[in-house]
């Protein structure tokens, strides 16, 4: 656990990135040489999802050494899944999910690290792809607009403000993401881990990111299903549980 009372500071600071690859071979030693050259200490967990494209055996060889821990899946459960057993296995100060792909860059982490920092009150920072300031590679205008439309949405149930609840980029405070109990096992971990932390009352922060987004041309692995379970889901966390 981290020192009750401790006051965090560049300096001092651990970072536990939890990265869930599933079929990642191409991108994912770029990704973990990123995170590696961000400036801040990290603790690099990678959840292999079940890959079949050679990611498991690059963990296992020319990678082992630069991942801290290794966590294996027999079969693809999906990103909640993986980002369960992710969060369990984090010791850091803060914890950020870090997809294995080239979407995000994690020389944001100093960014998101910073209302945490030297006194700051945040218990969770979303790095949102909307807010000015950022660097934004223009993305389809539909998958913006179901972005959005769901952030709407999830704002409504929660009584929010942020842009940009479908974001990668999450950094909570150790304490705060492993007290929460997640259920989804796919990408209802976006909904669900923001309905969560609103009843809990965090104080949750938006800081602006670069985003690179792919296509599905390009890997790319959300489609329509999980923006209807997304829904579902924003329902569900707020209402009911």
């Amino acid at each position: 656990m981290s020192d009750e009372g401790k006051i965090l500071t560049k300096e001092n600071i651990k970072i536990s990135v939890v990265i869930p690859c599933y079929n990642e071979a191409d991108t994912l030693e770029n990704v973990i040489e990123r995170v590696r050259g961000c400036g801040l200490e990290t603790e690099i967990i990678v959840v292999d999802d079940g890959s079949t494209d050679g990611s498991r055996e690059l963990m296992k060889g020319e990678l082992y050494d630069k991942i801290d821990k290794i966590l294996f899946h027999k079969k693809n459960q999906g990103k909640g899944a993986a980002l369960r057993h992710g969060f369990a296995a984090a010791t850091g100060d803060l914890v950020v999910v870090q997809d294995a792909d080239l979407e995000y860059d994690p020389k944001e982490f100093n960014r998101l690290s910073e209302p945490f920092l030297d006194g700051g009150d945040a218990d969770v920072v979303y790095g949102s792809r909307y807010l000015k300031g950022n660097r934004y590679r223009v993305d389809g205008f539909y998958h913006e607009l179901g972005n959005k439309m769901l952030t709407a949405a999830s704002n409504i149930f929660s009584d929010l403000s942020l842009t940009d609840m479908e974001t990668c980029y999450k950094m909570f405070k150790r304490e705060i993401i492993q007290n929460i109990k997640i259920e989804e096992n796919r990408f209802g971990f976006e909904p669900e881990v923001t309905a969560k932390l609103a009843k809990m009352r965090c104080r949750i922060y938006e800081i602006p990111i670069a985003y690179h987004p792919r296509t599905f041309e390009e890997g790319k692995k959300i489609g329509w299903k999980d923006a209807v379970r997304a829904l579902y889901c924003i329902i569900k966390y707020n209402l009911v549980k």
